[in-house]
């Protein structure tokens, strides 16, 4: 059987009077139909004012129609044993609502704005109340649950049948002129749902007589102190936007400027830098970074140092900057000290001290300054007159300059590789900047010899009453570098002392760039080798960092030259208390082959250890703090020792 041909819609009504009358008459009726239109989704609440918002919507439309037709629309047939329905002013009223109903469950896409029936309604507006029809029973329950699992075509037909009894052929026209693509589909899934009619007058569905109460009050506060808080920092940022100003001047390589304070502001002020004269160093109270005097040739150059603090405090993504672990990066807390500002090399310097950190700022002297700078952090807090001795003012092409401290009188450099040759002087500036040195800042974890570790330039401060060992470890502050127990350790002086750095220097690169403020290497036994091969020496390497954390411990194996390489790790540890103040002792072995060709675990202790023994692998026992056992090629043995209180001690891991 063919389908009936469409009815040609109604048109709009002759002027806005008639839907304004109708929409008055019969708004309890329009407001249901929407509100059973709806897609079930929303709350309760949101369909009720939703579907009082489609029938007040209507008459805006029914304005920008009135005088467009002179046809006051066609008669609307009924369903058999009806009522009639209303006049043709309803009919567009009814069309507008069911429009917007429709639109309202359709999907949103991505690409296109939300229409303006999928938006959350402005009017009518209620504030602190939730209004939603009376309940019904369960046949009214029923119901909404078979509207709800239907589309919303097919619900719009339900209801023009029940509440309008609408015929099916004006069922279609409706639909039709609603948007809807297929009303016949509509239809036939209608004819599907089992809806008693009569249940759509029920007061479950009317959203005119409702029922008022309260939301979530402790939700509604939470909401409350949330958008309040909000607000107030939307309008704090916004203030701080509107602020005048950009950066420094041109070519400035600082990120703009956020938030402003007036301790920051003091921070960023070249005027209140703290610049302490060339004698104070004399009569201040303590030996450090504290009494280093104001140096350099660009002190009076505000440009630089207002580019240094405001990248200091804000350094831009070209910035290229490094700082020792564990070390703050942030800006300066007030006005720091300046220690240095003048030009090193290719590149114009400024060296800053806050009572916690050193921190270099550097750019190039004949370029933008927004490239090439670099911004550097060390930790120094805690420094004394041994660890404030010098300061890296430069570091590039491999070569290295120091700023020294104005008690330093005299600066040599030392190959620790070459014990027996005499250093050598290293000629300063009279501000105190040496000429550069090879930095061992690119020397690799290697034997001696070539191809690995072939020299390590370490300098010699002398202040006219000692004579301090230090050395680049890719940091700001150069490691002092002493021997002797941890109880007593000392600056390195002797040639047994230097013989030992001579086999231990190379090991350095393993704590580079951990924030080192000092290495002590001592020997702590002296062991014959089996096989009369001669005398091995065991070594402990403790470096100290600056933050307290992150210690590093070796222990070594020197063999006697020329059997093996020297400085062969026997053990290592990390943030380990052995071989240190606390706890001076120390236990390692290793695997040790003789001229012979045969294999022995060699082990030893400090003096604190009265017997060693070795378990698993290799089974031996020896009293005092030497063991010497034969074993195999690839054992592998559990060491452990005992102490003069009869206490355990394992080996350094």
């Amino acid at each position: 059987m063919r389908p009936l041909p469409e009815v040609p819609s109604a048109a709009a009504p002759v002027d806005a009077e008639q839907p304004e009358a109708s929409l008055v008459e019969h708004y309890p009726r329009l407001v249901r139909l929407g509100y059973l239109v709806l897609p079930p989704s929303p709350s309760r609440s949101r369909r009720v004012l939703t579907a009082h918002a489609l029938a007040q919507r209507s008459l805006q439309a029914a304005r920008r129609a009135a005088g467009s037709a002179d046809c006051a629309g066609l008669p609307l047939p009924s369903r058999p044993g009806r009522a009639p329905a209303a006049g043709p002013g309803y009919a567009y009223v009814r069309r507008q609502v069911l429009r917007n109903a429709l639109a309202a469950g359709k999907p949103r896409r991505l690409r296109w704005w939300p229409r303006r029936a999928q938006l959350p309604p402005v009017l009518p507006l209620v504030w602190g109340l939730r209004l939603f029809p009376h309940s019904g029973g369960a046949d009214e329950l029923a119901l909404e649950q078979r509207l709800s699992a239907v589309s919303g075509p097919a619900r719009a037909a339900l209801v023009l049948r029940g509440l309008d009894s609408l015929a099916d052929c004006e069922v279609r026209r409706e639909l039709a002129a609603a948007g809807v693509a297929d009303p016949h589909a509509a239809l036939r899934e209608a004819d599907g749902v089992p809806a008693p009619y009569a249940l759509l007058a029920s007061p479950e569905f009317n959203p005119c007589s409702l029922l008022a109460r309260p939301p979530d009050l402790p939700r509604r506060r939470r909401y409350a102190r949330a958008a309040l808080a909000a607000t107030a920092a939307a309008l704090v940022c916004g203030t701080l936007l509107g602020l005048p100003g950009g950066g420094w001047g041109r070519g400035d390589p600082a990120a703009p400027p956020y938030a402003r304070n007036p301790a920051a502001e003091e921070a960023l002020d070249p005027g209140a830098l703290r610049m302490v004269t060339s004698t104070f160093w004399r009569r201040s109270p303590r030996t450090d970074f504290t009494a280093w005097p104001t140096r350099g040739d660009r002190t009076e150059d505000t440009r630089l140092l207002r580019r240094a603090l405001t990248v200091w405090a804000r350094p831009g993504s070209g910035v290229r900057t490094s700082a020792t672990p564990r070390t703050p990066v942030g800006p300066p807390m007030g006005a720091p000290q300046l220690l240095y500002a003048g030009e090193v090399g290719a590149s114009a310097v400024a060296l800053f001290y806050d009572g916690l950190r050193v921190v270099r700022y550097a750019e190039p002297r004949n370029a933008d300054p927004s490239r090439g700078a670099a911004l550097d952090f060390a930790r120094v807090d805690g420094a004394d007159a041994a660890s404030s001795g010098a300061l890296v003012v430069e570091r590039s092409g491999g070569r290295v300059r120091y700023l020294t401290a104005p008690w330093v009188r005299k600066v040599s450099v030392r190959d620790l590789l070459a014990p027996d040759r005499a250093p050598r002087a290293l000629h300063r500036s009279p501000d105190g900047v040496t000429d550069a040195l090879v930095s061992p800042d690119g020397v690799t974890d290697a034997p001696a010899g070539p191809g690995g570790c072939r020299s390590w330039d370490a300098v010699e401060l002398s202040d006219g009453t000692a004579v301090r060992l230090m050395t680049d470890l890719g940091e700001l502050a150069p490691a002092r570098l002493t021997s002797g127990p941890p109880s007593e350790p000392h600056d390195v002086a002797g040639r047994a002392e230097f013989g030992s750095w001579a086999r231990t220097a190379c090991l350095l690169p393993a704590v580079r760039s951990h924030g080192v403020r000092s290495v002590n290497s001592w020997v702590y036994a002296t062991q014959p080798l089996p096989e009369g091969s001669g005398s091995a020496q065991w070594l402990c390497t403790r470096a100290e960092t600056w933050r307290g954390t992150g210690s590093r411990v070796l222990a070594q194996f020197l063999a006697p030259p020329g059997s093996r390489p020297p400085g062969a790790v026997a053990a290592r540890s990390e943030d380990s208390p052995a071989c240190g103040p606390r706890t001076p002792r120390v236990l390692a072995g290793v695997l040790w082959k003789s001229h012979g060709g045969r294999w022995y675990v060699l082990a030893a202790g400090s003096e604190q250890f009265t017997s060693l023994t070795t378990s698993g692998g290799v089974t031996g026992h020896a009293r005092g703090r030497l063991l010497a056992v034969p074993a195999r090629a690839g054992d592998r043995a559990e060491l452990n020792g005992r102490l003069a209180d009869g206490s355990r001690v394992g080996a350094l891991r």
